[in-house]
């Protein structure tokens, strides 16, 4: 008799149906959209992550997630079909926007900001974020600004606190704020650099599901959500953004990656430029 395609598939690799399991895992939880095609890269990450907890395979790996009835195991899924690459000063026209049309008015007003770096991956975006309010703003200014930042990994966000990066990672920063926010490691940390302590505890680091409504944040003025989107399906992308432009204060503005677009999506923002959408500043207070 002959075996089925999955019985005699190898235990490291996805089996058509549990292709379909973890998919379906993916886009409920997290709204992650795996497309067919991606089951040798999904054999290869859940295996690694198999092999660490010392299972026989891709099958009492996917048992292992839904015995867990703390979630845990179901965010370290995430972590492994995710990946976390971002950069420091990542699309540099989006913080010269930030400075010229949010830093540089509250700087002059000596209003408050508030920002939302929503997918933060390990912790650049914020951080580029933060220098630059620092440097327009001035030390004294930064305790009118709030700045959150999320991201559904536990681990990424794990990195990002640390706010620990190689030299070569910050080397886009000017010299001049590398000697300012970051301090330098001697011996076994030597060609590592960390963001000083005084300014990584002005970012507030969160866990958060994008997939579900915050009702406890407050409004923003800038929500940067960059190269997050590209793993969703439009449906997906239509609701997130719902969400956002309900996060925006009037006149507020959405920043998606180069690489992402609202085509096709029905919203309620104006379109400013390739990878910038603003909420109209005639409407209502965001919730």
């Amino acid at each position: 008799m002959k075996q089925s395609a999955e019985s005699a598939a190898s235990p490291w690799e996805v089996a058509p149906s549990q292709f379909e399991t973890i998919r379906m895992m993916a886009r409920t939880a997290f709204g992650l959209d795996l497309k067919p095609g991606k089951e040798a890269l999904v054999s290869a990450r859940l295996g690694k992550r198999a092999r660490e907890l010392g299972l026989d395979g891709i099958r009492t790996y996917l048992e292992r997630i839904q015995a867990d009835r703390t979630g845990v195991e179901l965010i370290a899924l995430i972590d492994a079909l995710t990946t976390n690459y971002t950069s420091f000063q990542r699309e540099p026209q989006h913080f010269d926007l930030l400075r010229t049309r949010v830093l540089e008015p509250a700087a002059r007003d000596h209003g408050r900001v508030s920002i939302w770096s929503a997918g933060c991956a390990t912790g650049e975006e914020p951080y580029t974020i933060l220098v630059h309010a620092a440097e327009v703003l001035g030390e004294a200014g930064l305790d009118r600004l709030r700045l959150v930042a999320s991201d559904i990994s536990t681990r990424a966000l794990e990195s990002a606190r640390r706010g620990i990066y190689t030299e070569d990672r910050v080397a886009p920063l000017p010299e001049s704020w590398r000697r300012k926010y970051l301090q330098r490691g001697t011996g076994e940390q030597q060609g590592y650099v960390r963001v000083k302590e005084s300014y990584r505890k002005r970012i507030d680091f969160q866990r958060r599901n994008l997939m579900e409504s915050h009702p406890d944040l407050p409004p923003f003025h800038v929500i940067f959500c960059r190269n997050v989107m590209i793993y969703f399906d439009k449906p997906t992308q239509e609701a997130l953004v719902g969400r956002f432009a309900e996060k925006l204060e009037p006149g507020g503005w959405l920043l998606i990656g180069h690489s992402e677009g609202l085509m096709g999506i029905r919203h309620g923002l104006e379109y400013v430029m390739p990878a910038v959408y603003r909420r109209p500043a005639g409407t209502g207070r965001a919730r």
